[in-house]
């Protein structure tokens, strides 16, 4: 009887990535926390892109490419330390933007959100020119509803959406989730994502689309935008994050390579030191949630 696959624990980025031409590397909880860049991070992946990785950032976030770059510069992330962004929410546009759940939408999430209808980045500006307009309507009035998060994450739990859900599933809506995580760390917070009203819409029966990690079409996006920026598609690729259900299983899914950053939302599960995981917790977790990331670090860095 073989013994479940094991990761290996390694100090740094660097030790591995001389092994790949890129990275598709996590943002929320690897390089931010919402608030603020982590330093150590950000000089990892710089060092990558000077060695001759491409540094792809993929993002669960649910705004567009433009909106998440911004962000980026407002928390100080230096462009050099990244090639290229894919985003949920770009990926989620091209689903909107082809009809999936309809013209006449009602929107559940943030004002802050709103980048989600209006921005695109130029590789599906040219879809929007030419497709149907979307119309923001109220949920008795909608053919779908598109879910970028909680209007109020700081306050708000997805109990606070149960009447709305269950009268969009009496009225048969189906839903596109724009970001499929179900929580992430705003700085000492711990804040629910889309995913999980899309998780408590799916339990009283409602049907949803996703598009963002571990789902295939931002992969997909991820692949051509790196193609298109080097004219390759046969690249060696690392993807590399903190969420097991999102970046873990979706570099599974894709037969990527993995490296999993043990220090963010699961860092209980691997003791009390979150810069020192215990390796048999770490493996015996893993091996109870049958994912095998080829790599584990503490940190980025």
């Amino acid at each position: 009887m073989s013994l479940p696959p094991r990761t290996t624990l390694i100090p740094s980025l660097a030790e591995v990535s001389g092994s790949y031409d890129a990275l598709f590397c996590d943002l929320w909880g690897c390089v931010h926390n919402g608030e603020v860049a982590f330093p150590a991070a950000v000089a990892a992946l710089q060092a990558a892109r000077a060695s001759g990785v491409t540094v792809l950032l993929l993002t669960n976030s649910p705004r567009p490419k433009e909106a998440v770059i911004a962000q980026l510069d407002r928390i100080g992330v230096p462009r050099d330390a990244w090639d290229e962004i894919a985003t949920s929410g770009d990926s989620a546009q091209f689903g909107l933007l082809t009809g999936a759940v309809g013209r006449r939408v009602f929107h559940i999430g943030a004002e802050k959100d709103m980048s989600f209808f209006t921005t695109f980045a130029a590789d599906l500006a040219g879809l929007a020119a030419v497709e149907a307009p979307i119309t923001l309507v109220p949920l008795a009035e909608a053919e779908g509803i598109v879910c970028t998060g909680l209007r109020d994450d700081l306050t708000e739990t997805p109990a606070n959406y149960r009447a709305e859900l269950l009268l969009a599933k009496t009225n048969g809506l189906k839903m596109l989730c724009a970001n499929p995580d179900i929580i992430v760390d705003w700085g000492d917070r711990r804040i629910y994502c889309a995913g999980a009203l899309a998780q408590a819409y799916e339990e009283m029966g409602g049907e949803t689309l996703y598009f963002g990690k571990p789902h295939p079409p931002i992969y997909d996006l991820a692949r051509r935008r790196l193609a298109a920026l080097t004219g390759r598609d046969d690249m060696r690729i690392l993807c590399i994050g903190d969420g097991l259900p999102t970046d873990i299983r979706g570099a599974g899914a894709e037969d990527l390579d993995a490296l999993f950053i043990t220090g963010g939302i699961h860092a209980e599960e691997f003791g009390t030191d979150a810069q020192h995981p215990d390796p048999a917790r770490l493996n015996a977790w893993l091996a109870e949630q049958q994912q095998a990331p080829l790599f584990s670090i503490p940190a980025l860095a």
